[in-house]
């Protein structure tokens, strides 16, 4: 009973909860959204952002955030997309990826530790420059001409059901929260962002393990872009615009609080199933999928101020109880005196 009562309160749960009652209410309105291939169908489509939240969940949940995520997803897709195109080996490709990813997640973090640059400021700064960078290196041009074999991976399924991405995204997932939960540099990410001043006192490193969590973010968007390029099978100049926003509203929604500290990657990919889900549901009830980004937005402030609200209640109550414990301690001295 009492695991039970744990298990209810995590905030992944609610998350969890709030997947199936969308896809209950959808599937009544349209019982066809229901369908096991429908539903296997939203699962496969939402590894791009799966990857994306899980990264970013390191960054917010370490007290920052990164709005440079979507420039960096597309800025690795060209160059993985263009090392295949002219022939160059799938390792090459990856490899190229994951050093563009690491490399802005490095400049990220060491301009918020090193150089004292609010996180707001300076990933919207590199994302600007990210961006700039892919018209430069694509010169404002489509990058086609990827080979088959490489696009035909992201259809390959296990059992007819699930993808052998989208399955592997499950593994990491889990690989990822046990690491973050079960080891101790794992909870510096949260420590750093529950309480900095705190875990400096104690001897964690707080600028290094912030900077890990920018270099983390940026590998993950990476590893995303290589993915998109195997599904999408072309790179625009403008991939992943406008991926940062679900990715963070794919935390919040998973239950990882902006304000740092508290949260899990498991919570992260739920969100983002939620999210990708979105233009699929407006499909089946009938609407515009230009919906999409606004549902995107009204999701993400309502989910911040509702967070915002039960922190600032949560913070009242817990000074409360000090108060009242000082009185009652100051009372019972008064008394003996």
């Amino acid at each position: 009973m009492k695991t039970l009562k744990n298990a209810l309160k995590a905030r992944e749960i609610s998350s969890l909860i709030f997947l199936i009652t969308i896809f209950l209410l959808v599937g009544a309105i349209n019982p066809n959204f229901l369908q096991i291939k429908n539903l296997f169908l939203i699962f496969n489509g939402s590894i791009v952002y799966v990857l994306l939240a899980v990264g970013i969940a390191f960054v917010i949940i370490s007290g920052e955030i990164d709005v440079s995520i979507g420039a960096t997803l597309g800025l690795s897709a060209a160059v993985s997309a263009t090392l295949l195109r002219d022939g160059n080996s799938w390792i090459v490709a990856v490899i190229a990826a994951l050093i563009v990813g690491a490399t802005v997640g490095l400049i990220n973090g060491i301009g918020v530790t090193i150089l004292k640059v609010p996180s707001i400021i300076m990933t919207l700064g590199i994302n600007g420059v990210v961006r700039g960078l892919s018209y430069v290196y694509t010169n404002g041009k489509w990058v086609e001409n990827v080979p088959y074999a490489f696009k035909s991976i992201s259809q390959a399924t296990m059992l007819n059901s699930l993808t052998y991405f989208f399955s592997g995204a499950l593994v990491v997932v889990f690989i990822v929260h046990m690491l973050l939960n079960k080891t101790g540099r794992g909870r510096y990410f949260a420590a750093v962002g529950d309480n900095q001043c705190g875990a400096q006192l104690i001897g964690i490193p707080v600028d290094s393990t912030k900077i890990k969590a920018f270099i983390i973010c940026g590998i993950f968007a990476a590893i995303a872009g290589v993915i998109y390029v195997s599904r999408v099978g072309f790179v625009t100049p403008m991939a992943g615009n406008g991926y940062e926003m679900k990715a963070i509203a794919a935390c919040v929604l998973g239950g990882i609080s902006l304000t740092g500290g508290l949260g899990t990657v498991v919570g992260a990919a739920i969100g983002a199933v939620i999210m990708s889900s979105i233009s699929r549901v407006l499909v089946f009830l009938q609407f515009s999928s230009d919906y999409d980004n606004t549902i995107t937005g009204i999701l993400l402030i309502i989910i911040v101020v509702a967070d915002a609200l039960i922190q600032r209640r949560v913070t009242e109550n817990a000074r409360r109880e000090r108060l009242s414990a000082r009185t009652l301690s100051d009372k019972g001295g008064y008394n003996n005196a």
